[in-house]
């Protein structure tokens, strides 16, 4: 996995950032010791522990659902360039452009937050403090509005154009769109 040129699960490099508390790394990544059971951020000042006892996250939360806790001296939640650090919009944008590819037509919430490393249930809530409404009522809303400029801009059939928006069934799509615009989709159509 490649984030800004960076191999995020190559451990060599990550270890030689950490060693080097080289702050170019700095919110890139998080290394969690085994042995005190604590993560930090690549700069922390701590007495770096060995290297065969340290394993690297790509988030804070992901070494949070490992196990680990944040260190106090390093404060990884505040590491610059990291998700955090940029605020909780930035999640949500993340999601929405995952949501807006159609991510959750075949995932589920819990998937798409562990994508994010986060908890569902603090996904749900960011959306509900930036958006007003729940990643599900985000991914309803969009595929209803693919789905009504396919019926706008295509000849494909109804049964097409559910699938295509990524309705699991019709009688979704047609319950869907009854719910929106109080008319079935051929009705719309016309």
């Amino acid at each position: 996995m490649q984030e800004d040129g960076f191999d995020l699960l190559n451990p060599e490099l990550c270890d030689r950032a950490r060693l080097a508390r080289d702050p170019n790394y700095d919110g890139l990544f998080f290394s969690g010791v085994k042995t005190t059971k604590i993560y930090c951020r690549p700069v922390c000042p701590v007495h770096p522990a060995k290297s065969s006892n340290v394993s690297f996250y790509k988030s804070a939360a992901a070494a949070e659902r490992a196990g680990f806790r944040p260190c106090l001296r390093c404060r990884p939640e505040t590491a610059e360039g990291s998700p955090a650090w940029r605020g909780t919009a930035t999640t949500v944008g993340r999601a929405m452009r995952i949501i807006d590819s159609g991510y959750l037509d075949h995932s589920s919430v819990e998937d798409l937050a562990a994508r994010l490393g986060v908890g569902s249930r603090h996904l749900s809530r960011l959306f509900n403090k930036h958006l007003g409404a729940s990643p599900s009522q985000v991914a309803a809303t969009r595929r209803v509005q693919v789905a009504k400029r396919l019926l706008h801009d295509t000849s494909l059939s109804i049964s097409e154009i559910a699938f295509e928006a990524g309705f699991q069934s019709i009688r979704r799509f047609n319950d869907a769109f009854k719910s929106v615009y109080k008319r079935s989709p051929s009705t719309i159509r016309r």
